[in-house]
């Protein structure tokens, strides 16, 4: 079991910019694939990015270009950096992780999650 603790959220005005952080602990392994997804006000959970243990990342089509999610496996800490916000990325985000090696856009793949942190974008 691995426990996720996410950081880093608030409140923003739209064009800013916020760094996400997600520290892992417990049955950790820099071997796991971990991911950002995130949730709006009455919206399904939806992928944002996800990194393998050799740093290969997949994106949501919509936020390529402005998020860029990294980690650092000695820290055991994910990162999500966010630039130009816009008020459409108000959301709740998550972070997610599981043992598999190979990247997944699919909430059903990731086994590990936090309690989310929240981001809030005004216009």
């Amino acid at each position: 079991q691995v426990q996720l603790v996410e950081s880093g959220g608030g409140l923003v005005q739209a064009g800013g910019s916020l760094r996400l952080s997600c520290a892992a602990s417990g049955r950790t392994s820099s071997s796991y694939t971990m991911g950002w997804f995130r949730q709006a006000p009455g919206k399904e959970r939806e992928f944002v990015a996800a990194i393998n243990w050799i740093g290969n990342t997949i994106y949501a089509n919509s936020l390529k270009g402005r998020f860029t999610i990294s980690r650092d496996n000695a820290k055991n800490t994910l990162y999500l950096q966010m630039n130009s916000l816009k008020p459409e990325d108000t959301a709740v985000y998550y972070c997610a992780a599981d043992r598999r090696t190979g990247l997944s856009t699919l909430i059903r793949d990731y086994a590990n999650w936090g309690q989310g942190t929240q981001v809030t974008v005004s216009s």
